[in-house]
């Protein structure tokens, strides 16, 4: 079972959502293989608004989480959709049950 569940929104800007779905897509390869702690790490397009995109991932810890978005390969993300991308939101979960 994984320590930490993200849950990540990611919002395209209007005729950007093919750019930014590329851009998502260049994550997860490296982030799977490369960032020590990710356990899973799943993109996802919502079926009723083509513009927004889901990342679900679960992480050992928020520290390797963390790690994760200081890499490379995430900070090229950050910069490749600078002003491409309407909004952003990231929910960090545990299990409640």
């Amino acid at each position: 079972m994984a320590d930490l569940t993200v849950v990540a929104k990611i919002t395209a800007k209007d005729g950007m959502a093919e750019f930014v779905h590329g851009e998502l897509r260049k994550l997860i390869e490296p982030t799977c293989t490369k960032d020590a702690g990710c356990i899973s790490y799943v993109l996802y397009r919502d079926l009723n608004n083509p513009l927004v995109y889901f990342f679900l991932e679960n992480w050992e810890s928020e520290e390797l989480l963390d790690r994760h978005l200081a890499s490379e390969h995430f900070q090229s993300f950050v910069k490749a959709t600078e002003g491409k991308v309407e909004q952003t939101e990231v929910h960090l979960l545990a299990e409640a049950g």
